[in-house]
């Protein structure tokens, strides 16, 4: 007599849910190594930054030292106002709210928003899409007026 075993349902679906990890699992692997030998790996490249530097120029101390000039006395020179600050960005809305990327003293620029002051005796006045304009104070005369670079074309 022939007697045939029967399995309980649990048993058989854990059988198959097992494969089904095992044949995944070699699934990865395979791809894996596929992917690796064709040249591709899983860093995605790093895109180009730009940066952007305006060049300081020379103190005229510096160049009359550079050419061989002696100076007996020191000479305190105060920098125009204008000289000390760079535009570098500018986030303007239409109401003349926003913020500006600007450099004081050649330092590296900082986001100042509008009525933010900036340096010593300077708060951002108002806004335009490619201007900043600085002043004493919020509603004071705007002494001075900063431009960004002009867009350089292709």
């Amino acid at each position: 007599m022939l007697q045939t075993f029967s399995t309980p349902s649990s048993a058989r679906w854990s059988v198959r849910l097992s494969t089904l990890v095992l044949w995944t699992a070699a699934a990865a692997v395979v791809a894996f190594w596929v992917l690796k030998f064709a040249g591709l790996s899983g860093q995605a490249p790093q895109a180009p930054t730009v940066a952007r530097s305006t060049p300081a120029e020379p103190s005229a101390s510096d160049v009359q030292k550079a050419l061989g000039a002696v100076s007996n006395a020191a000479v305190v020179a105060t920098p125009d106002a204008g000289s000390r600050f760079a535009l570098s960005g500018v986030v303007a809305l239409h109401s003349g709210q926003g913020a500006a990327l600007i450099a004081v003293d050649g330092q590296a620029p900082k986001a100042f928003k509008v009525g933010q002051v900036v340096a010593d005796g300077w708060v951002l006045q108002s806004l335009e899409p490619r201007q900043a304009r600085l002043g004493a104070a919020r509603d004071s005369h705007a002494r001075i007026t900063l431009d960004m670079p002009a867009i350089a074309k292709p």
